[in-house]
């Protein structure tokens, strides 16, 4: 006698003659509930791309040309609560749509409760503003607008030609928060913002068909983008705050001059690696949606961008001579992409 799959994917035990099920039915799940309830949060938390968020709060740290600190620590930590209470948030306020287009989904397919995914939301936005507030006013002032655009973002933005912008400025905030958290300041870190902000917003747009396709202009948008942000990140590679005191004026030794300008070199061959990394990990998929915008090649264009997010982190980090930091930065990305391959990041 053939086994049956439960709903979770797991084989069951054959039906006994004191427990028939009819033609059509499905048989309960005999695995321990505890496994299924972790992977089901797993989902609705999209776990993987926290690998995406502590690079925010570093590449801030490093615009402002100070060093990571405990409070750059609190910084990560709030980034972290506060991206998981949007994803929780997001698929709260989206269950009846994906109870239509991803039935698949925790919520719709009944794993978690949407009361749970809201008590989940709300609890991890205030850890967020808590530990943001540990790191000191500055930043407990940056994460306040910060939660309040991701609560804006899922419960009315997402829907209107405001969302992307949104979730750009959303990711531009978390990087400030890095920087006011660890210095005190958010000025220096404005220009690196932008370039993050303006990368989210691309992927958002593109995200926006994953569910039934559509244009290939978002894809397109999004190829533009990416050639531009590369360009940029490049052209200004030497352009960052010099760490420690400024050497007193006058003549350098020789060697004082080639050690500098061999780390200033160094620097930007790191920069011009890593913004290469970050094209080549989301130009391909970006130009075969643009060639074929079916849901299927969407979802794996906006997963690639999701992911090319770490290696844009790294570049602006080594674009401030935060070398160290980038290389930090830049090791996260083999971990988001195996483990997005067990739990997807859209």
């Amino acid at each position: 006698m053939t086994l049956r799959e439960s709903p979770c994917g797991c084989p069951d035990e054959p039906p006994t003659a004191a427990a028939r099920v009819t033609a059509g039915d499905t048989p309960p799940c005999p695995c321990p509930g505890r496994s299924h309830q972790g992977r089901a949060w797993a989902e609705l938390l999209r776990l993987p791309a926290l690998f995406s968020v502590p690079g925010d709060a570093l590449a801030g740290t490093a615009a402002t040309g100070a060093s990571p600190n405990t409070r750059t620590l609190l910084a990560i930590a709030s980034s972290l609560c506060l991206y998981e209470a949007g994803m929780a948030l997001n698929d709260w306020a989206d269950r009846d749509v994906d109870a239509v287009e991803r039935p698949h989904r925790p919520l719709p397919s009944g794993r978690i409760r949407p009361a749970a995914a809201l008590t989940a939301a709300c609890a991890l936005t205030g850890a967020g503003l808590a530990l943001a507030a540990g790191a000191g006013r500055p930043a407990l002032a940056v994460a306040a607008p910060l939660a309040a655009t991701v609560w804006a973002y899922d419960l009315g933005l997402k829907h209107t030609p405001a969302g992307p912008v949104a979730m750009g400025a959303a990711r531009g905030l978390d990087l400030l928060l890095g920087a006011a958290a660890t210095s005190g300041t958010t000025r220096p870190a404005l220009p690196s913002a932008a370039l993050l902000g303006t990368h989210t917003l691309a992927v958002t747009t593109v995200s926006r068909q994953e569910a039934q396709g559509g244009s290939p202009l978002p894809p397109l948008a999004a190829l533009a983008t990416t050639a531009l942000l590369t360009r940029l990140v490049t052209r200004r590679s030497s352009g960052g705050p010099t760490r420690g005191r400024r050497p007193a004026a006058g003549r350098r030794p020789a060697g004082l001059r080639a050690d500098r300008f061999s780390g200033q070199d160094s620097g930007a061959l790191l920069t011009t690696a890593l913004t290469a990394a970050y094209a080549a990990t989301t130009a391909r998929p970006s130009f075969h949606a643009t060639l074929n915008p079916s849901p299927p090649l969407i979802q794996r264009a906006v997963g690639a961008g999701i992911r090319a997010t770490i290696p844009l982190q790294a570049a602006l980090t080594a674009r401030s001579r935060g070398t160290a930091t980038a290389l930090l930065i830049a090791a996260l990305a083999p971990f988001g992409a195996r483990f997005a391959k067990k739990v997807s990041v859209t």
